[in-house]
């Protein structure tokens, strides 16, 4: 064999020895990273080639899958009244992924969580048959919000203040996920983009506005778990009207006649009185205030629930005039409905806070569960003494004050209104909120609200707490009472 030949066959070998490293370190090392790679479309053909689990609210269904015409997806989701829903199950389209439930659980939901599979659909990677998602919502209470709401432009929670339960989770405008499922719906997909009032957006979880006045009943605690006053019921040191410290900015009263100056707790509540609460805050100081906000959950940036709520805020490094400001639930306080359904919560429940969920279980497909959300994950926020005092206040807000509209025939309902100033110098349509609890001592049921109403076409001076909040919140609890 002449030289030329040697060096040559040398080089094949080498390029031989190549190939087959390479080729055993693409099936050794990389054949996983390629198969879960989201470009893999055999992926996406598998996940679909089945029908999917089922997303379940009291028993029943509100997902489905429907076997496609002449597409290599096989199925596509499909949902039961959608727009009710959209809020909890989120979406799962063939186009543009999952969100919500429908992606925290999509690995459950194809079967393609090691948790269903038996040995031999280990060994084989073959997908099992699917499982399903157990949730802890009310229909009831889940159609109140719907209702309620209608075309206002807010969302409304509700939830079991001794379980964690969220019974009920709307965001309006709603959207129906059924008209994304597929892999044409472009157009659709693209109406939902370009709407302006954002109905892909979760606002119950994800949008966090001001929460104006609802925001001094953590104040009101504040005071009384750190002894600023020793009950809502003993007169405070709050001079009517109120100057921001260091400053000349002089802080009104909606109510100009309401009997503020001195005002107890109870008595400020009932009339929510700015300048009361905006001088217990600048008395406790903003660390106080914040402890007593990031107790309740406020600060807390991996809130699942389990979809994960945007964090709700309770600023710092602030002066003294602004540490007063955030008393009344302004300056740079944000909250979303679901953290102010859970200050609602925990007053209701002695002053313990259990852990918000919305599934319950998450099942195979024969029944057997394998993943369990408890109901009695709590933990202390205040006194049961304060948490008692504080409840006595919130029913004289709705038997008495500002509140009057989540009145309840033979319940104890106890609340809170707020109106939160929206866009510079408060040109924008102002927020109304409220936030509440309701008990049936006949029957044990207990519930804890809270809504927003971002927008709902009405007149400024139309906008309020009262009116526009707490007749929706009202709703939601008798539905969860059973009324």
């Amino acid at each position: 064999m002449n030289k030329t030949i040697r060096r040559a066959s040398v080089l094949c070998l080498l390029m031989v020895l190549a190939l087959l490293v390479r080729a055993t370190w693409v099936q050794a090392y990389e054949a996983k990273a390629l198969a879960d790679d989201e470009h893999n479309r055999r992926n996406t053909i598998a996940q679909y080639a089945q029908p999917l689990g089922d997303i379940i609210v009291a028993g029943s269904p509100v997902t489905g899958s429907k076997e496609t015409n002449g597409d290599d997806l096989r199925y596509k989701r499909t949902y039961t009244q959608g727009d009710l829903y959209a809020s909890v199950t989120g979406y799962n389209s063939q186009a543009y992924g999952a969100t919500q439930l429908e992606g925290i659980y999509s690995d459950v939901l194809d079967g393609t969580d090691d948790r269903l599979k038996n040995p031999t659909d280990l060994l084989t990677g073959e997908r099992a048959a699917p499982g399903d998602v157990l949730t802890t919502i009310d229909p009831d209470v889940q159609k109140a919000a719907y209702e309620a709401l209608g075309d206002d432009q807010g969302a409304a929670v509700a939830m079991d203040p001794e379980t964690g339960r969220i019974l009920g989770m709307v965001s309006s405008p709603s959207y129906d996920p059924s008209a994304i499922s597929g892999t044409s719906d472009g157009d659709a997909w693209q109406k939902l983009l370009d709407d302006e009032k954002k109905p892909l957006v979760n606002r119950a979880l994800r949008q966090a506005l001001p929460p104006a006045s609802t925001f001094k009943l953590v104040v009101a605690a504040a005071a009384l778990e750190n002894g600023l006053y020793g009950s809502v019921d003993e007169p405070t040191d709050s001079p009517d009207p109120y100057t921001l410290p260091n400053t000349s900015t002089v802080l009104s009263n909606e109510n100009p006649s309401a009997p503020c100056e001195d005002a107890t707790l109870r008595t400020a509540l009932q009339y929510s009185c700015n300048n009361v609460f905006a001088k217990v805050a600048a008395d406790l100081g903003q660390d106080k205030v914040k402890a007593m906000a990031d107790a309740f959950g406020f600060d807390t940036p991996e809130l699942d629930v389990p979809v994960r709520a945007s964090e709700s805020v309770y600023p710092t490094g602030m002066d003294k005039a602004q540490t007063a400001l955030t008393g009344i639930g302004q300056f740079e306080v944000t909250a979303t409905p679901m953290q102010m359904a859970m200050v609602s919560a925990a007053l209701a429940n002695g002053g313990e806070l259990a852990s918000p969920h919305m599934v319950a279980k998450v099942t195979g497909s024969d029944g057997s569960t394998l993943q369990e959300y408890p109901d009695n994950d709590t933990e202390r926020v205040v006194k049961e003494s304060t948490a008692e005092q504080l409840r006595s206040a919130m029913v004289t807000v709705v038997d008495e004050g500002t509140g009057s509209n989540a009145r309840i025939d033979g319940a104890e309902v106890g609340g809170k209104t707020g109106t939160a100033q929206n866009g510079v110098d408060n040109s924008n349509t102002p927020y109304a909120w409220f936030t509440s609890y309701a008990k049936d001592d006949s029957t044990g049921k207990q519930v804890a609200v809270a809504v927003v109403v971002e927008d709902s076409g009405a007149a400024r001076s139309e906008v309020s707490g009262n009116g526009l909040a707490a007749p929706i919140a009202q709703k939601m609890m008798k539905a969860a009472l059973g009324r």
